[in-house]
């Protein structure tokens, strides 16, 4: 069975390159990103385990998730789109619709997608 351990990124050098260190055996690389790709291993550390590279979240993308957290929001989903009309202000209404067939449909699209509008939940 294979030890599995963690790398991190620990620097940006001035070429723009990425140096990740493993905490756990001491292992240093150096990433070159493309165009012209590759690794420079600086202190080998525990060549046996295979080394996997973790990320931490950025700022905005740690704020993001408590946001989300907070209120509830789960990952992205597809809403479906709202229903085609026309504007109000010129008073016609869709394929022959009075204006307030439309605001039935509106509530029954935002009903569909989980806003009660009539209960004060989309405020």
């Amino acid at each position: 069975m294979r030890v599995i351990h963690q790398m991190t990124p620990t620097a940006r050098l001035a070429d723009g390159a990425d140096e990740w260190s493993c905490p756990t055996c001491g292992r240093r690389i150096v990433l070159r990103r493309p165009p012209d790709p590759g690794i420079t291993v600086l202190d080998a550390g525990d060549e046996s385990a295979v080394h996997i590279g973790i990320t931490e979240p950025t700022a905005a993308e740690r704020a993001a998730a408590e946001a989300a957290e907070r209120y509830g929001l789960g990952p992205v989903q597809e809403i479906p789109r709202p229903p085609a009309r026309e504007s109000r202000e010129t008073g016609g209404g869709e394929r022959g619709r009075e204006p307030a067939a439309l605001d039935d449909r509106d509530r029954a699209w935002l009903a569909e997608i989980g806003i009660d509008w009539e209960g004060g939940a989309a405020a």
